[in-house]
């Protein structure tokens, strides 16, 4: 039994490897305001790549780090996101129903974009966010019907607080990209999940935020894009969230 759910882990992290590859065509594409017609081909010199090339994770390895035909160096996200994703989707599938991971596959690509697109523009695209939020709503009309209000009151807890630091700061302290990552959090989170995402991610952001500027890369004025927290503390919460509030619970003995 152990074999057959090892090479089942294998597979998932295959496929999850192999989305991840897509993830980072995508991204650029994006980026540069392109469609997904085409090839692939470097950022940099724009030759087209042969099959040799797109192998995820190894044609990175094998051409250590940089382009077969101009010798650029290649962004080290491509290997990091494809690894990620492949983790990401084996953790999904050994957590939930078939149903639900094949659903939240399509969760984690539309977080996976989201991070790295925020992290590096610092926006958070809506042709990637508000079709994940119609979709993720159809998802839970249909097959959570009784937690659509708990996830609906979800979405309005968190979308309004930050809604609420949005308006009060002017968009000087949170972006409205925020406010509508809230809203897919809370659809898929429900309460209290979402809460426990919410602590998350500013647990973290706080802890880097620290971190950076102990190292001057940031001030107290700088910004950082929140995004990336948001989403790192809604993967946590999704897996771990109920053993997080049971910890909680007991440490404090509620």
């Amino acid at each position: 039994m152990q074999n057959i759910i090892l090479i089942f882990d294998i597979f998932v992290f295959i496929f999850g490897v192999c989305i991840g590859s897509f993830l980072n065509c995508f991204i650029y594409r994006l980026e540069e305001g392109k469609t997904l017609k085409g090839r692939s081909f470097c950022p940099s010199c724009k030759h087209e790549l042969s099959w040799l090339d797109l192998f995820p994770i190894f044609s990175f390895l094998f051409l250590r780090g940089k382009c077969r035909y101009c010798n650029k160096k290649i962004s080290i996200q491509y290997p990091l996101v494809e690894i990620a994703t492949g983790v990401l989707f084996v953790l999904v599938s050994s957590f939930f129903s078939p149903i639900s991971t094949v659903f939240l596959f399509y969760i984690t690509a539309v977080l996976v974009i989201i991070f790295v697109y925020d992290l590096k523009h610092f926006i958070i695209p809506d042709k990637v966010l508000l079709p994940a939020i119609i979709i993720t709503f159809i998802y839970q009309l249909v097959f959570n019907f009784k937690l659509v209000p708990n996830l609906i009151i979800a979405s309005l807890i968190a979308s309004g607080f930050f809604l609420l630091i949005f308006l009060i700061s002017r968009g000087k302290w949170m972006g409205f990209g925020d406010v509508k990552l809230a809203v897919i959090m809370g659809l898929v989170l429900g309460l209290p999940n979402v809460l426990t995402a919410l602590f998350l991610a500013f647990f973290f952001g706080a802890i880097i935020g620290v971190i950076l500027m102990v190292f001057e890369r940031k001030s107290l004025k700088s910004e950082i894009p929140f995004g990336p927290f948001l989403i790192m503390g809604t993967f946590i919460a999704m897996l771990f969230g109920s053993q997080i509030i049971q910890w909680y619970l007991n440490f404090f003995q509620i």
